[in-house]
Formats: C-alpha cells, structure tokens, sequence
C-alpha cells in the first residue's frame, strides 16, 4: 500500500471512496454472530442513502442526528451524513429525555434517526426544528414534516476545514456542549493515531464502547475504515454473560475499554481469587509473589479474550494505579491513552511495549504542550495545540473564549511531566479543593487509595464545610462472602444478617478512614466515610466517569 493514497485522504469523503474501493471485497462489520457486511456494500448503501436523504431536501451544512446503541447501520448512516458535506450530531443512548430535547433544539438538528428500542424518548419530547425521522435498521422515513414539495437538498463539493460533527458531551459537570469537530480534525486525528497504532486488513476490532463518544468514534471506529480492519458489534450490553462468548468465538485482536471494566476485572475476578486461598493471600502480599501471581492470572485473562488481542486500550478516565501494576505485571497487551472530546480525542499514548502505571504516556508527535501556572511540585494546567483541536464549541463563543488562549486549548487537567517527557494526570483543575491554609488536594489521588480497599466498589472524595468526606459503594456481595453466607440463608435470617452486614459495615467505614489517613498528608486526611446505600449506584456519563456536580 502506498503512503501516498493515504495522503490525499483530507476529508471523510475521500476516506469513504478510499476504503470502499480499497477494501471491497474485505468484510467490514458486523454484530457477533450476524450477517458481515463488505466495504464494498457499505459503500453501495452509504451512497443509496446519501441520495434519499438529499431527495427529502437535507443537503450541505444540515444537521443530522444519529441516536442509536452500537449497530452496523451507524457507519452508513454517519458516512451518508458527512461525506454530502452535512453534519453528523451522534447522541450517546444514556442521554435523558430532557438532554436529548436541549441538544436537538441547540443543534438544530433537522432529521434524526433513531432505533426502535429509544423511539418513545424522542417522540414524547418537543421539537419543532425536527422535520424527518428515520428508523436506523430500515433507513425508512416514518415522519416527514416537510413541505409536501419540499426542494432536493443542496450538493456542494466537501472541503477539509467544513464541519463534519457536532459531539455533544455528557460532562461530569452536568451541561453538554456541542464540540464541532471538522473533516480535517477526525482525518487528521485518525492519521496520528494510525503512526502509533497502525492498523491493517487483519485487525478485529471488537466495539463496546458507545459509538457518539469520541473516543470510540476515533479510534474504533475511523480508524479501522482507515486500515480496512473488521469491526463486530454487540446486541446487547457488554456484561460478562454477553462479552465472554463473544471474545471467544471473534477472537478480536483491538477492544477499546474505559478504566471501570478493568478495574472491574482485576478486583472481581483477579483479587477476588487471591483472596479466596490462604496461601495465594500470602504469597499476594510478597513483591515476588504477586509478581508471579500476576503473570499467570494475565495468561489465563489474554486466553479468555481469545488469545489474539494486540492493543487492549484504556482511556476516558484515570486508571487505578493498582488495576494497572495488575496488567502491566501480568504483561497484558494494553494501552494508555489521554484526550478530551474538544482534541477528537488523542494527545497522549504508552503502548504495551512502553507503558508505566500513572502514567498517561508520551504526547503524539503532531502535538504541542505545555504546563501553565506551574507551581511548587511541578503540577500545573496543560494546554495543548493539536491539528484535531476543534473549531470551538457550538453557538457558545464565550465559553470557546473561556478555554482558548491564542491558539492554547486549556484542557482543564492538572499534569506533571518528568523529564522523560511521560505525563502524569493528576486530576481536574475544578476538582482540586482548596484548604484554609493555602494546601492542594487532589481528590483522585485518595479515591484511588480507597477504591483500591477491599470491599469498595468506587468512590468519591467531596468537601462539606471545610472537611474531607468520603463517599463509598460497598461492594456488599465481595463483604457478605468473607461470613461464607449462602443466598438461602440470607433469606432465612433476614434481619440478623442485615444487622450482622450493618455492623460490618460501620467496622468498615472505620478502616477504611483509617487506612487512608495513614496513607495522606495531614491536609488530605478524610473526617468522615459515607456509605451509599445498598444497591444504589454513583450516576456516571458514558465512559463512566462519576458526575461529581451531582454530589459536591
């Protein structure tokens, strides 16, 4: 293949006919266990749609919104869309009623398609704007409000620097904003990607994160259209139940993950193993031990993903350090990644061959950084400079202004770097919270420390009048198995094991306070542990980041 075709790639149109001529023959998607779909088809039905859509008078510069849960029919819809030089605006499946009507009417979205199974969300909602809707598995029309003679929409030639999409954020700081991102910044983001973590015909993509979030969007999804890689799809959530025979039977050798499903990973199956034996606990508290501990747990997991994974990436969120030295122990093929929505996303990487757990890796080449308002201990707010950087946010010039400063992107994170040029996340800068003496607290760093306690779920660290408070989710299945009670005997003795679990849990709360304590400085020291209660859950966006507004 020649570097040169893929040079003249500038617009995700070029990259439409590039790949479905390329690759024709090549199988392009498809949900695990259906019927797979070539590049050449695709190309066949993106076209076919194309020209539906521009007879129902959408044409150049109309917004299109796509809201569906992963499904083969999202690239032909998304292609359709931008490569007539209209704007794709993907809507993430979690959104709300209410998020979902405000994006629509900001977008100005003027046809939407949607699957059968998030119908009644938009249909109950207000949208004057809206004049088409589409069933996403059929590409049918089951609303028009159109104008009876209604003129063919606009066709003009597509350039790098016109909109391509508008992505609208599920923030941890509650409102969306619309990141419009153009055809130079997702090809150009797609080409960085691409010199780190080539891609090929060979590459089995396995997709389990949501197709509108950027990462996802860039990395699983542009990027094996641009190597001509397969990419399988599932029909339902990705719970063990769901992904374990799937793995199996596709043997992906690319899944892109958010740090929860690790985390999860290490500390239900992997810990939860060491933990089980006497001996294994003992050995698991020795250097050696778990070092040895950890390797043939990493064999048995890179088997039960089916063996063939090169690239297992973890982005979206901070990992936890102790789920990481777990996989970088255990020699998993992993990956780090940094970015945000506003960079389409990638600025930083550590690729299995060069990855230290902390570490968010090395920016990319095409990138620019730098650290302002540097303070004592070398952490200070990165801005960056990228050819992904987006044009601004849409329709709200004043929080664009906000977050540039001539031609800097503020990303809003607090980094340190080493002079190896590795960068290490330290947290949001809106999170920090400020002690009466002057003192930074990074809350994330002691949330990892709790979370990493035996029994916690997750975390989060707030302060309520001028004292640290930690608030937990118990995993009270992992603490009810340490009494080596059986569900029938729960249900015999209800109210002495709710008593029993009760007393536990304050018992808990006290180590876990104490635990952190001695592991912070004196301005990081917690005052109080809260316990979710049982079975109720943090609220998370999309790459199931805590929404820390909801609880500040």
């Amino acid at each position: 293949m020649k570097i040169n075709e893929r040079e003249r790639i500038k617009t995700l149109k070029d990259l439409l006919e590039y790949s479905s001529e390329k690759y024709a023959s090549k199988m392009m998607n498809a949900f695990v266990g259906g019927a797979p779909v070539s590049y050449g088809e695709f190309g066949e039905q993106v076209k076919s749609l194309r020209k539906d859509l521009i007879s129902l008078g959408i044409g150049y510069g109309d917004k299109v919104a796509i809201y569906t849960h992963n499904t083969p029919k999202y690239s032909v819809i998304y292609f359709a869309i931008v490569s007539m030089g209209a704007i794709a605006v993907p809507l993430l499946p979690d959104f709300s009623s209410t998020e979902l009507e405000n994006i629509l009417n900001h977008s100005e979205s003027k046809a939407l398609f949607v699957t059968k199974r998030l119908k009644s969300k938009v249909d109950a909602i207000n949208l004057p704007e809206l004049k088409l809707r589409f069933d996403v598995d059929t590409f049918s029309v089951y609303e028009n409000r159109n104008e009876a003679n209604v003129a063919k929409g606009a066709e003009k030639e597509v350039l790098p620097d016109d909109v391509a999409s508008i992505v609208y954020t599920s923030g941890t700081t509650g409102k969306s904003k619309g990141v419009v991102l153009t055809h130079h910044n997702l090809i150009e983001q797609v080409k960085m990607t691409m010199k780190i973590q080539p891609v090929d015909e060979n590459s089995v993509f396995l997709s389990i994160l949501p197709l509108p979030h950027a990462y996802e969007g860039s990395l699983g999804f542009l990027l094996p259209v641009f190597g001509g890689s397969s990419v399988f799809y599932l029909e339902k959530p990705p719970t063990p139940a769901i992904l374990l025979p799937a793995v199996k039977k596709i043997q992906p050798t690319h899944i892109l993950t958010v740090p929860l499903i690790s985390e999860k990973i290490y500390k239900n199956n992997v810990l939860a193993q060491f933990n089980k034996n006497v001996i294994t606990r003992y050995l698991y508290k020795t250097i050696v031990g778990r070092k040895i501990l950890h390797r043939i747990a990493g064999k048995k997991l890179y088997k039960m993903f089916g063996g063939r994974l090169v690239f297992f990436g973890v982005g979206g969120a901070k990992l936890d350090y102790y789920t990481e030295r777990f996989l970088y122990e255990a020699k998993f093929p992993y990956a780090i990644g940094y970015g945000l929505t506003e960079t389409a996303p990638l600025l930083s990487a550590a690729l299995s061959h060069n990855v230290k757990p902390g570490s968010a890796g090395f920016k990319l080449e095409e990138v620019d950084m730098k650290i302002n308002d540097v303070n004592d201990c070398g952490i200070g707010e990165l801005w960056v400079k990228s050819p992904s950087l987006m044009k601004g946010y849409y329709k709200e010039p004043e929080l664009t202004d906000a977050v540039m400063s001539d031609g800097w992107f503020k990303t809003g994170d607090l980094v340190k770097v080493n002079s190896s040029g590795r960068i290490f996340i330290k947290g949001r800068l809106k999170n920090v919270i400020l002690t009466a003496s002057g003192e930074n607290i990074y809350p994330e760093d002691i949330e990892s420390l709790i979370n990493n306690f035996r029994f916690v779920q997750e975390s989060l660290v707030v302060e309520q009048k001028g004292k640290l408070v930690a608030m937990v989710k118990i995993n009270y299945d992992e603490l009810e198995s340490q009494y080596n009670k059986l569900k029938e005997e729960l249900q015999n003795k209800i109210e002495e094991n709710y008593r029993e679990l009760e007393k536990r849990v304050e018992e808990l709360k006290q180590e876990i306070q104490s635990y952190v304590n001695s592991k912070v400085n004196r301005f990081s020291q917690i005052s109080a542990v809260v316990v979710l209660p049982f079975a109720s859950d943090f609220e998370k966006t999309s790459t199931m980041k805590i929404k820390r507004y909801l609880y500040g």
